[in-house]
């Protein structure tokens, strides 16, 4: 920590509240290390708090002598303080009601998933739906469609969804529930499976990227509003309880303005930004969803931004390469929109100045993003408006430039750094060694963002930045990824100037850690959470250990 002279500091202490409302501080942590996440002064010892905003961050002495006689001094027992963790890519829910196959999930074979639903099928009610998380060993399989499943389970709705969350294999029962039928056409941007040689018209069960999307988006639906909330504020106690204070809703599962009223009535106690992702039709894109207003409840519910999804993933073969894939012969996956879609998408964008996200993984799909968001507009344009790339899991070396000229913000997710093995499978080996880069865009000076897209636990996440399994010379230090999964996150919402940093006239939203999250070894940062969370000064999750 910079030295300074006690003098100086308790000067810099009163600057902070004279700046705030007159009066001493409400709360002053003590006792602790504190992580600031600021530049300026990435660690203290001490941290003053007046309602909901910070007012001082300095030395124990220094802000001893703010005290009033209503302050309230907390000892944090030496542990360490961080700033509230911000999600920037999560997927909350609402969980679709039904029966989830515990044993067929991950990387199972297609016979043990056959297994599962048969004696699932036999234990449960009829009509129960019978859901199961599925890896590339059940996609990569032929016999893999709606014709298995229903001589397994004839008459109730079955769901195999891929983990990637960019393919599905589907019954009768289903198809026949959301009313998908041999004559259905597929929407702009995705693929229902049709029998080779039935002349492109019997489907097999299979549906890819916005087919699946709004397959998925009617079975969420139809959820009752009582279990969406239930969910929701679940998740959101779940997220206090890891210290995460906002969350980054990519809103695949439900319409903007339904996710709006079921968050409002959940009375969430964190930050959540809800982010629109219009569904697609045969005949194009659906855009009712985009003009959804923004929304504000309490200062903790945010409607911005906008989402599509360029290609897909290395799990179905889906990031759209320059290279072919070495496991499939001449297949360089593809792109869910054409050029003047893409176009028209950035059109909007500039527009309205709402803040544009795609995901785009693969280096064909980033460089026709790049280029095309280079034609549109002055890169000072894009720099104001800080258009994301959510993955970029094969941005190469010679975009960073561009990239960076554009203001381009990077929102990467580690849980994705643990498949190895497929990536090698799927990949030569030259190219499988460029994935996923992470230090090297901060190099090349691109802000970057860190999200779950996956499990939420954040430490489990952190501990994935910092060994990089797929690529270890693009690992992060423990310092950095905590940057990205605080002061970024916040950067990647155009909100640096409110939260992300635990500095004088922030939001006072932090979480004091039940262990130290820089020193302990790797394998232990899993188990971290937090003892108390606060989101604008209220404790929104305190196991009463703080006092």
């Amino acid at each position: 920590m910079r030295r300074l002279p006690a003098v100086a500091l308790t000067a810099l202490a009163l600057a902070g509240c004279a700046r705030g409302r007159a009066g001493p501080p409400d709360l002053i942590l003590t006792g602790g290390r504190i992580f600031t996440a600021d530049a300026g002064r990435p660690w203290a010892e001490a941290l003053a708090i007046r309602g909901s905003r910070i007012v001082a961050v300095g030395t124990t002495d220094s802000l001893r002598r703010l005290a009033g006689p209503r302050t309230r001094m907390w000892n944090v027992g030496g542990r360490t303080v961080i700033p509230g963790l911000n999600d920037a890519h999560a997927h909350p829910g609402p969980e679709l009601r039904g029966t989830m196959l515990a044993a067929a999930t991950g990387d199972g074979s297609l016979l043990e998933v056959a297994r599962s639903l048969a004696a699932a099928a036999r234990r449960r009610p009829r009509g129960t739906w019978l859901f199961a998380t599925v890896g590339d060993r059940v996609l990569d399989d032929p016999r893999a469609n709606r014709f298995l499943l229903d001589s397994i389970v004839p008459d109730d709705p079955v769901v195999l969804e891929s983990w990637s969350g960019h393919a599905a294999i589907l019954n009768s029962a289903t198809l026949g529930a959301l009313g998908i039928g041999h004559d259905t056409p597929d929407p702009l941007g995705g693929h229902y499976g049709r029998v080779p040689g039935s002349g492109g018209g019997v489907l097999d069960g299979r549906m890819t990227e916005y087919a699946w999307w709004s397959a998925r988006r009617r079975l969420a639906s139809s959820v009752p509003d009582s279990a969406s909330r239930a969910d929701f504020r679940r998740y959101a106690e779940a997220a206090a309880r890891f210290g995460i204070t906002t969350v980054q809703d990519m809103n695949t599962a439900l319409t903007t303005a339904r996710a709006v009223a079921l968050l409002r009535a959940a009375d969430v106690p964190i930050r959540w930004r809800v982010i629109r992702f219009p569904m697609t039709r045969p005949e194009g894109r659906d855009l009712a969803d985009t003009r959804t207003a923004a929304a504000d409840h309490g200062g903790r519910l945010d409607v911005s931004g906008t989402k599509y999804i360029l290609d897909g993933t290395p799990v179905e073969r889906g990031a759209a390469m320059r290279r072919p894939y070495a496991d499939r012969q001449g297949w360089r996956g593809e792109l869910d929109f054409p050029p003047e879609t893409l176009q028209a998408i950035i059109r909007e964008a500039l527009v309205s100045r709402d803040q544009l996200m795609v995901h785009a993984v693969g280096d064909r799909a980033i460089t026709v993003l790049l280029r095309t968001l280079a034609a549109a507009a002055p890169e000072s344009t894009w720099r104001a408006l800080r258009p994301r790339i959510e993955h970029g899991d094969f941005l190469a070396p010679e975009l960073l430039p561009l990239a960076r000229r554009l203001g381009v913000v990077v929102v990467q997710n580690p849980a994705h750094f643990s498949i190895p093995e497929l990536m090698h499978r799927r990949f030569t080996p030259d190219v499988a060694g460029a994935a996923q880069p992470l230090r090297s865009l901060l190099a090349a000076g691109l802000p970057i963002a860190l999200g779950s897209d996956g499990p939420m636990n954040p430490y489990l996440n952190i501990m994935f930045a910092v060994t990089h399994p797929m690529n270890p010379a693009e690992a992060l230090s423990r310092e950095q990824a905590v940057l990205a999964y605080t002061r970024g996150s916040a950067y990647a919402e155009l909100a640096e100037r409110e939260t992300g940093t635990l500095a004088p006239g922030m939001l006072a939203d932090l979480a004091i850690l039940s262990q130290d999250i820089f020193t302990v070894p790797l394998g232990e940062l899993p188990k971290t959470e937090s003892v108390l969370t606060l989101v604008g000064g209220k404790a929104v999750y305190d196991a009463g250990v703080v006092q």
